[in-house]
């Protein structure tokens, strides 16, 4: 009857980590963030506090996602503002991500999405574990007896002497379910710690120790996003709500229609920056 419970009750399981999500940098990641350099009259222009730019340049470059609410003003920059606004901001999230403050952020995320190693109960563990399970039920079952009544009584007896039984066969040394988890142990040991490894060897290339690693994949991302955008392309208007004229377009990504909307010479000047970026980060 312990078969069941003397299999490998379980495999190691591990949090994976999540895969990454597109990062919308610099075309509205401009209006994210702020340094000591940043005018309190730009902030106000957007209708931002230093505290809420700070969270969203944090947030942009972990999460990979450009959060835009609370930026009160943020359709009211003029068009021939945004280019020179798009090197200022960029200059600034280059420094920001080399702060302790970012860092910070950067390696309580890395911290959270660690795999936990989860070792195999040996079979000694196993055994006493369910050994101190049965002599529960036994003495759960011994008080049950001496208050049921007659109608009930030879019920709970039965499922006594059922309990001792399997109390018996967990003592036994020799039990079959044991012999065969104690012989295959060490080979599923082993292929529990072969796949530990596996899961940080993953994190470690999704999490690297060092922070710059993982912004480089955030501005890889924005650069692979933003490679093909057809800032010529034609919009009609329907039902108050615009279309692109080549429906194709209808189905890009929403970081895509982001720089669309952005414009050529931003995201021009976005990219131009990335692209130097990413020589110095090794």
């Amino acid at each position: 009857m312990l078969k069941h419970l003397f299999r490998n009750k379980r495999k190691a399981q591990f949090s994976a980590a999540t895969g990454l999500a597109v990062c919308s940098f610099a075309v509205f990641f401009l209006y994210s963030f702020t340094t000591k350099q940043l005018a309190a009259d730009f902030l106000q222009q957007l209708g931002i506090t230093k505290a809420t730019a700070n969270e969203k340049i944090g947030s942009g470059f972990l999460g990979g996602a450009f959060d835009a609410y609370g930026i009160k003003n943020l359709k009211n920059i003029p068009a021939t503002a945004r280019v020179s606004l798009t090197k200022e901001i960029a200059a600034y999230s280059k420094q920001y991500v080399q702060t302790a403050a970012y860092l910070k952020e950067y390696n309580e995320l890395r911290n959270n999405h660690k795999p936990e190693f989860k070792p195999l109960q040996t079979p000694e563990e196993m055994q006493q574990q369910f050994i101190a399970q049965y002599k529960k039920s036994v003495a759960d079952m011994e008080q049950t007896v001496k208050t049921a009544d007659a109608t009930m009584k030879p019920i709970f007896e039965k499922m006594l002497a059922d309990a001792k039984k399997q109390l018996k066969e967990a003592e036994d040394p020799n039990n079959k379910s044991l012999v065969n988890y104690r012989k295959n142990y060490e080979a599923a040991a082993q292929q529990n710690k072969a796949g530990y490894e596996q899961q940080i060897a993953r994190w470690e290339q999704q999490y690297p120790s060092n922070h710059l690693l993982y912004v480089k994949k955030r501005l890889q991302t924005f650069l692979a996003e933003t490679a093909d955008v057809d800032f010529d392309a034609e919009t009609i208007e329907k039902n108050g709500k615009k279309y692109f004229v080549n429906r194709a377009y209808e189905s890009k990504g929403s970081h895509w229609k982001m720089a669309y909307r952005a414009g050529k010479d931003v995201v021009t000047t976005a990219r131009t920056f990335v692209e130097a970026w990413l020589k110095e980060i090794n």
